[in-house]
């Protein structure tokens, strides 16, 4: 299936690593031009140019915090300055070391909620916020939020909170920027293999003394028994980011593997 992306431009949050990352390397493979952000320069600008040798987009390195503002104003000039334009904006950053872990209600600090709302959630809100009248504009766009299943989970005060607001945001922008050819939908990872995971399991894996493999399935605790690699999560952003895509607008889409036990409609 052609994915009819060749030659459009995208900002990709949260891109010098993971997640962000693969999505960003994803694009550029279809033939998609990608500004990558995040707040280290050094990983960012790594990122970039690894992408621009194996695939042979254009990319650019655009040191971002997604926290402040006029940050990501700058963050979508430059893009326009160096691309010519956007046409899709994946909202992947997000606050991982504020919130860590699986607090109680008494460990859940005012600085642990803030610190996730204001870079995932209002940090969606600002990028969305200045890349939209771009794609309105030209009639066509799309926005792909990267959430989590921790909206469908009560495991994590701070996380449940954020990751339900960006699919009430998500909501939101969907029915007002539809009609003029910008679809947004928001993805839902679970348990993904990334560089960080692979450390989080090898240290489980010594506590435990468990095989990798089994932690790696009790970790993924989904119906494909094993984790989601990353280039997964992926796959499904960029055919939502696609113009193949217009049918879903507005929607989660679950990217962990069928979680076990679970039930939406």
């Amino acid at each position: 299936m052609d994915l009819q992306l060749r030659g459009k431009r995208a900002i990709v949050t949260g891109a010098s690593r993971g997640i962000g990352r693969a999505i960003a390397r994803s694009l550029a493979a279809e033939g998609v031009d990608v500004a990558l952000a995040a707040r280290s320069p050094g990983p960012l600008e790594e990122a970039a140019a690894d992408i621009a040798a194996s695939t042979g987009a254009r990319t650019v390195a655009v040191p971002t915090d997604t926290g402040d503002d006029e940050s990501v104003k700058a963050l979508v000039a430059r893009t326009v300055d160096e691309l010519g334009g956007v046409d899709i904006l994946v909202n992947n950053a997000s606050n991982q070391e504020i919130g860590k872990g699986f607090p109680r209600l008494a460990d859940t600090t005012d600085d642990a909620v803030w610190g996730d709302l204001n870079v995932k959630v209002f940090g969606y809100l600002r990028a969305a916020r200045a890349v939209s009248p771009l794609l309105v504009d030209q009639g066509w766009g799309r926005i792909i939020n990267v959430s989590g299943l921790g909206a469908r989970q009560s495991l994590s005060i701070a996380r449940t909170i954020r990751n339900v607001s960006v699919a009430a945001l998500t909501k939101n922008l969907a029915d007002e920027l539809g009609q003029h050819g910008v679809n947004v939908t928001v993805v839902h990872p679970g348990a993904t293999r990334t560089e960080k995971t692979a450390a989080g399991l090898a240290a489980q894996v010594g506590a435990t003394g468990r095989s990798i493999e089994e932690v790696e399935r009790l970790h993924a605790h989904n119906g494909i028994n094993r984790l989601v690699e990353a280039s997964e999560v992926a796959d499904v952003v960029v055919f939502l980011a696609s113009p193949r895509s217009v049918a879903i607008n507005g929607d989660a889409v679950a990217v962990g593997g069928g979680r076990l036990g679970d039930v939406h409609y």
